[in-house]
């Protein structure tokens, strides 16, 4: 079982890359990239539901279609564009959105997808910090210093038919507050209904630089590989962990980061899971 986490920066293509033509272009290379990563389980981050800014599409159904998919689920950060004016999901908002259960509004978030069986949905509702961080984006090709105030988060889970949960999230980048964060989800993740720590899988940009701290007590950091930037990676922000007790013959392959057609300013993390 193929599982692969990316931040996916809603397809946004950074230098030397030139930006798609179209938003059909935008798709196709969306499509191409995802093909590629040849994976049963892909969790992205930061991905645009029906927004005008990437041509009103739903992206997490276009990568499930992309990866012969039948089984997606989206998980609604903000309502709106992070870009513009934005409001905190409230309500019917704080649920999964599924293949089988869509919503009518725009937004932004975190997506899963999968071509193994889905047994059940799950989401946990993360508070936005109450200060933001002065951070270095890529703005038209150069690096750019800017003050973002932090936005609510989320964490979805999909129970597979195969006995395996895993776990997608996309943490603050807030200091600090993003590591309680973490704590939060690991511990929804005891009342979840897998109970063989051994089939447990919890990725995402944690926004975290030291996999002593990701790891923890209790967890494995199962790919060691710098994800951040994507052009010159230096850091890792994105991870996929495993409980302590996961014995090393079960995941047995390690893949290498992918470069992928220059989208995104974060490389995808794959590793290969011995389901037998």
């Amino acid at each position: 079982m193929r599982i692969t986490s990316w931040n996916l920066l809603h397809g946004l293509a950074i230098p030397p890359s030139d930006p798609p033509a179209s938003n059909a272009e935008l798709v196709l290379r969306l499509a191409h990239s995802v093909k590629g990563l040849e994976s049963e389980i892909l969790g992205v981050q930061e991905v645009d539901y029906f927004l005008e800014r990437t041509g009103s599409i739903n992206q997490v159904a276009e990568i499930a279609d992309a990866m012969g998919a039948q089984d997606w689920a989206f998980s609604p950060s903000v309502i709106g564009s992070p870009d513009k004016d934005w409001i905190s999901p409230a309500g019917i908002h704080k649920r999964v959105v599924t293949n089988q259960d869509s919503q009518a509004d725009s937004a932004y978030g975190i997506g899963l997808i999968s071509k193994l069986p889905v047994k059940s949905w799950h989401r946990l509702n993360l508070r936005p910090s109450p200060i933001g961080i002065f951070m270095v984006l890529p703005v038209n090709g150069k690096l750019k210093r800017s003050y973002l105030p932090d936005h609510p988060r989320s964490a979805i889970a999909c129970e597979l038919e195969n006995g395996w949960l895993i776990v997608n999230t996309h943490l603050s980048f807030v200091p600090l507050f993003n590591i309680a964060q973490l704590l939060k989800i690991k511990r929804w993740i005891k009342r979840l209904p897998i109970k063989d720590k051994q089939k447990i899988i919890l990725m995402g940009d944690l926004n975290l630089p030291l996999a002593s701290i990701v790891k923890g007590i209790n967890w494995n950091s199962l790919a060691r590989q710098k994800t951040f930037p994507s052009w010159n990676p230096k850091l890792q922000f994105d991870y996929i962990l495993s409980q302590k007790v996961a014995s090393e013959d079960v995941v047995h392959i390690a893949l290498t980061h992918l470069q992928v057609d220059g989208i995104s300013d974060h490389l995808p993390l794959s590793i290969v899971v011995d389901v037998d």
